[in-house]
């Protein structure tokens, strides 16, 4: 497959705003006690996380069928994966 500069950033720009969108979430998560609040963030959270997912198993095959050293799909894969373990809400969602 070949690798679309325009698709691969708008992928980058998405992942920006979904990580972006990710930390205001827990961040009212923490500050409300309002229990149907924190329920709508909770599901919106797995959401976002499953679309981040989606776009980590994307960058990773345009990271493996790509021959070059620096490329937006490499900074794709990269920043999905950073993205991924910066947040790793599944397990520990909202928790300190």
């Amino acid at each position: 497959m070949k690798e679309s500069h325009s698709i691969t950033n708008n992928l980058l720009i998405e992942l920006d705003v979904l990580t972006n969108r990710i930390k205001n979430i827990k961040q009212s998560f923490n500050t409300t006690h309002h229990k149907g609040l924190k329920e709508r963030l909770s599901s919106e959270n797995k959401n976002i996380f499953k679309r981040i997912n989606e776009i980590y198993k994307i960058a990773e095959h345009l990271d493996k069928t790509n021959n070059e050293k620096f490329s937006f799909s490499n900074l794709l894969f990269e920043k999905t994966k950073r993205s991924l373990n910066e947040n790793k809400f599944k397990s520990n969602l909202f928790f300190h």
